[in-house]
C-alpha cells in the first residue's frame, strides 16, 4: 500500500484511483480474478439488446392483440 501511496503522490492521483487501476489492470491481463473490462462491455451490450428485443416484443404484442381485435369488429358488421 505505501508503494501505491508514494507512486499515486508522483502522479498527483487519489490512492484509491490507482489501486482500482491496478486492480482493473491485472484482472484485464488474468493475473487476477474476476470480470475483464471486455467481459464487462459484452455483458453490458447484450443487456441493452436484451432490454430493446423486450420492448419491441412487447410493441409487437400489443399491436398484434390490436389488430387481432380489429380484424373480429370487422367480422361481426
Amino acid at each position: 500500500m505505501a508503494a501505491i501511496r508514494r507512486v499515486a503522490g508522483q502522479l498527483d492521483v487519489h490512492p484509491e484511483a490507482l489501486r482500482a487501476w491496478v486492480k482493473r489492470a491485472e484482472i484485464d491481463a488474468g493475473t487476477a480474478p474476476g470480470r475483464t473490462s471486455d467481459d464487462a462491455a459484452r455483458i453490458a451490450e447484450l443487456e441493452r439488446e436484451v432490454r430493446e428485443l423486450r420492448r419491441a416484443n412487447e410493441i409487437l404484442k400489443t399491436a398484434s392483440a390490436f389488430f387481432a381485435v380489429a380484424e373480429l369488429d370487422r367480422k361481426t358488421k
